[in-house]
């Protein structure tokens, strides 16, 4: 089995789901009591949210691609980040380590692809839905994301920093969510990403009628995919 390597702290509550998910995932391919070779490096997410509030883009690549290269040098096989709007400094970090860093988008592309679905919506921070680097990235897949409008974007990204970062779940916002995420399918949107690692934590798929990528989970399976690629697993 190899060793999985999570950046996380962003926010700690989502690391917990990683961490869940990731080894549930083992014990249910492997059986028996088997669970993950995770290694954490944890951040104060404090440091990080003042960094993206101020615009310090190149600071958090560096603490990033610090806290991956620890990661490495203490046996990871490879990297993830584990949060949607991290990635913005994904190539940076990449360009940092020798092991693979397994992007989130990339887990999440595969799964749309897979639905059958080529426009989706996309919840995620006011980074992640404003900003190009993640709707580029799927659109190197061939998939086209729509997002809310500003005042809902702001919501959206309230939603997150105010409430589910903080362990929050308020019946109100997650049907906020889904209002939103309905408005963008009578736009013609096929599916809705949960383009923010906290959002699972609101939201679920029996909660919307489209199909609902939740990213959290599919980057955590394909970190297990990766650790397990040629490990024999029960029958």
């Amino acid at each position: 089995m190899k060793s999985i390597g999570l950046i996380g702290g962003m926010s700690w509550e989502s690391t917990a789901l990683y961490y869940q998910i990731i080894n549930r995932e083992v014990a249910r391919r492997l059986g028996g009591l088997h669970s993950a070779r995770l290694h954490l490096q944890s951040l104060d997410f404090q440091q990080v949210v003042a960094r993206q509030q101020s615009g310090a883009w190149a600071e958090l690549s560096g603490m990033l691609a610090s806290a991956g290269q620890a990661l490495q040098h203490s046996g990871a096989d490879c990297v993830l980040i584990g949060t949607n709007t991290m990635h913005r400094v994904a190539p940076e970090v990449q360009a940092q380590l020798q092991v693979p860093l397994l992007h989130i988008a990339d887990a999440t592309a595969a799964a749309i692809k897979a639905a059958g679905c080529r426009r989706v919506a996309l919840l995620g921070t006011r980074y992640t839905m404003e900003q190009p680097f993640y709707t580029e990235h799927l659109a190197r897949h061939g998939i086209a994301c729509l997002v809310p409008e500003e005042a809902e974007r702001a919501e959206v990204h309230r939603i997150i920093f105010d409430e589910l970062c903080q362990g929050h779940c308020l019946e109100s916002s997650r049907q906020t969510l889904k209002a939103i995420i309905a408005g963008l399918a009578a736009q013609g949107a096929e599916g809705a990403i949960l383009g923010c690692t906290e959002l699972p934590l609101l939201l679920q798929a029996a909660d919307v009628a489209l199909p609902l990528f939740d990213t959290t989970r599919l980057h955590a399976l394909a970190a297990v995919d990766f650790a397990l690629g040629d490990y024999p697993q029960a029958a």
